[in-house]
């Protein structure tokens, strides 16, 4: 019986790696960055910041806007209140300030602000950034750059803001940064190859004017309004690509718990989405058609990595009644040894990849915290599994809350 078991478990692990050969292509893309653009025509942009009670985390950003090389540019902040802060701090900078009352998402805000700006700024395309980030001193630069591509939609690259010092100690945060070569040097490189809508992040996104007159607005009010832009850049036909030469600094986590709630609000986010988009697009491409890539971005991504992990689950369990009645080594080696220590060998070795992208952002990190990160990092990953399945619930249940790193900073403080 443990060889059967074993067995039907080798043949699942087998079938899994197989469903994972289009994902397994991304990683080849790596190397294969686009060229860096010179652009001859100095566009008009537009920064766009939401930024309801950030007043504790915009004074860095707005200190990186003052030192742009890029000097054809406006700077809009959005608030919900006069009296916020913020408004003061904004002014103090130059910035333009929009208050926007009745927003309750992101989503909100960027409507608010964008229904005006369509009244005729003159902007030729808006940069949208979250109220922590800190931008390079030649983003815009690169971003307007990156418009002689032609594209609708750009992804910049993000690194890290709180990994440039040199006391780098919080494995959730160094884990946690390794989301964005996960995204975008190994998935959005491909994607952008292959005709497939990106994988976008709300921050350091860029959107051209057409796409905003298209939408009237900001027509996405999820949690991730990020990924719904992604979903409904297929049934729209909006072009995206990945330029990595445009480079700003976010903010991640610092502890578990304030990482675990982020994964949970975007995996709920993408729960929302998938219920209010997947049935369109599996209309249009039955109606239309789309390349292998296409089909599973949408729609197969997620089958081999949970046809792995449910019939490493069960193998387990089964292995643990097995020795636990008959005391069999055996059964404990092959069937809870093997199946955990690859459930742990592979988001390692995948790991070794993302730290090899992502050199350059944790240049920081001393070799023993690069090890430790890499040894940490399975577990980190494997943690998505409940927060998919409580994602999921929350979804279902029409659940979920929008919160801003202001309000998170003092409940911090508190």
């Amino acid at each position: 019986m443990i060889y059967v078991v074993f067995s039907i478990y080798l043949c699942c692990v087998l079938l899994s790696a197989a469903l994972y050969i289009p994902k397994f292509a991304q990683f080849f893309a790596v190397k294969r960055l686009p060229a860096q653009k010179r652009a001859e025509k100095h566009r008009r942009l537009s920064i766009v910041i939401p930024a309801r009670n950030e007043s504790k985390v915009i004074g860095d950003l707005l200190a990186s806007v003052a030192r742009q090389t890029y000097d054809n540019f406006e700077v809009h902040v959005i608030v919900k209140e006069e009296s916020d802060p913020t408004v003061e701090m904004a002014r103090a900078a130059g910035a333009q300030v929009h208050v926007v009352p009745e927003q309750t998402c992101k989503g909100d805000a960027l409507d608010g602000y964008f229904k005006e700006a369509l009244k005729g700024d003159g902007c030729d395309a808006y940069v949208i950034v979250d109220a922590d980030a800190v931008l390079t001193d030649n983003y815009l630069e690169e971003c307007n750059n990156a418009l002689e591509y032609g594209k609708d939609i750009y992804a910049t690259r993000k690194l890290v803001k709180n990994l440039r010092g040199e006391h780098a100690h919080s494995l959730v945060r160094n884990c946690s940064a390794l989301v964005y070569p996960m995204n975008d040097d190994c998935g959005n490189l491909y994607r952008a190859e292959r005709g497939v809508p990106l994988n976008l992040v709300g921050q350091g996104l860029m959107v051209r004017r057409n796409v905003i007159e298209t939408l009237g607005g900001w027509s996405y009010h999820t949690l991730t309004e990020d990924y719904e832009l992604k979903m409904d850049s297929f049934l729209r036909g909006f072009s995206s690509m990945y330029y990595p030469y445009a480079v700003l600094y976010t903010e991640e986590a610092e502890g578990l718990a304030e990482s675990n709630r982020r994964r949970v609000r975007w995996l709920t986010g993408v729960a929302q989405c998938e219920r209010g988009y997947l049935k369109d697009i599996k209309k249009k491409i039955k109606r239309e058609g789309a390349n292998i890539s296409v089909r599973y971005d949408f729609l197969g991504y997620k089958i081999p990595i949970l046809f792995f992990v449910l019939s490493t689950i069960l193998t387990v369990a089964c292995g643990i009644v097995v020795s636990a009645r008959t005391h069999s080594i055996l059964a404990l080696t092959l069937l809870v040894g093997f199946p955990l220590l690859l459930a742990y060998a592979v988001p390692f070795l995948y790991g070794e990849l993302l730290v090899s992208c992502y050199r350059d952002a944790l240049c920081s990190l001393s070799f023993g915290e690069k090890m430790g990160t890499l040894f940490a990092f399975p577990f980190w990953l494997l943690g998505f599994v409940p927060i998919f399945v409580k994602s999921r619930v929350l979804a279902a249940r029409g659940e979920g809350v929008w919160e801003e790193r202001g309000e998170r900073a003092e409940e911090t403080d508190g």
